[in-house]
């Protein structure tokens, strides 16, 4: 192993804000807009048809350039350094200590890049796929990840909350992988049959640096 790659989302991010903000703006209680997104998601649903059932003719491009229109200078549906997991700077750190590249590259917009990058994270470098022109699982991002690491894919682990997303195509670029158990999609993934085909399983970022270096 000599890079370890991090989606973004539920992986590095809790969205729990970013999502309470999105059921304001549509003016639903928090606490159906959550339920109805993990109803929709455990049917194997996407994401958007949460918003759209709520808001029949919500268009998300059109959405987010109307919000930051009205709220200029507020986070509106971007993140900051407070919405980052407890463990991501502990994690991240401790694999650098081990002399391991350390690279985050998820599906993002643009300005999701210089968000990440203002939080000065131990890493060496963020890509996302808005930058790149292709999203996961398209076989081409992975491919540009390998590109990123500069190492051979067998020597890459992939770690990210989804099977679909990140697993699979991952594990079919070549590469290791690893599921985290968080999130709306990462508990739902994490039970899924093919969550077999991680490498490993995991809780918390903070378990990365042992099972690396022991291999369990």
């Amino acid at each position: 192993m000599r890079s370890v790659v991090f989606d973004v989302g539920e992986t590095l991010v809790d969205e729990t804000r970013i999502f309470s903000r999105w059921a304001d703006r549509l003016g639903v209680p928090r606490l159906a807009f959550f339920g109805l997104m993990g109803g929709l998601l455990a049917q194997g649903r996407p994401l958007m048809d949460a918003f759209r059932l709520v808001k029949p003719d919500f268009e998300l491009e059109a959405e987010v350039r109307a919000w930051r229109a009205e709220d200029p200078g507020t986070l509106a549906d971007g993140f900051d350094a407070e919405d980052l997991y407890p463990d991501v700077r502990t994690a991240l750190g401790a694999l650098r200590a081990m002399g391991l590249s350390v690279v985050i590259a998820g599906n993002q917009p643009v300005q999701a890049r210089p968000a990440l990058e203002a939080m000065e994270l131990p890493v060496d470098g963020v890509h996302v796929s808005d930058e790149w022109g292709v999203q996961k699982p398209d076989p081409a991002f992975f491919t540009r990840v390998t590109e990123t690491a500069g190492v051979a894919p067998a020597e890459i682990l992939y770690v990210g909350d989804r099977v679909d997303n990140d697993v699979l195509p991952a594990r079919a670029a070549g590469m290791r992988t690893a599921l985290i158990r968080r999130g709306m999609l990462g508990y739902l993934h994490a039970d899924r049959p093919d969550a077999k085909y991680a490498d490993v399983v995991i809780d918390s970022l903070n378990e990365l640096p042992t099972w690396i270096a022991t291999g369990r």
